[in-house]
């Protein structure tokens, strides 16, 4: 690797390949669980483009489509208490900690 090289595994940006094939609901549970932590982590002043840079560099994450993370995101409950992500692509926020860190 050069100093040239990029540091992702994949270009951030609106655009992203999509990935093909299913994606197994604990994977889709790990990145959008995975993608809060960064966000929560990182407190960005743009975390639309934060996300796609975190999608980017996660290489669990290039199977899970960077819009279905969002989406999922978007619909965190807000206030207090701890939440996790549960269902697979078809699922939803649950309180409480999510089971794999």
């Amino acid at each position: 690797m050069s100093a040239d090289d990029p540091p992702f595994l994949n270009p951030p940006g609106a655009d992203p390949p999509a990935p093909t094939g299913a994606v197994p609901p604990a994977l889709f549970d790990l990145a959008v669980n995975r993608a809060d932590a960064a966000l929560r982590g990182l407190r960005p002043s743009d975390p639309a483009r934060a996300l796609a840079q975190w999608h980017a560099r996660t290489r669990f994450a290039r199977r899970v489509p960077l819009a279905a993370v969002a989406r999922a995101l978007a619909r965190k409950p807000a206030g207090p208490g701890e939440w996790h992500w549960a269902g697979g692509p078809g699922g939803g926020w649950v309180p409480g900690k999510a089971p794999f860190p």
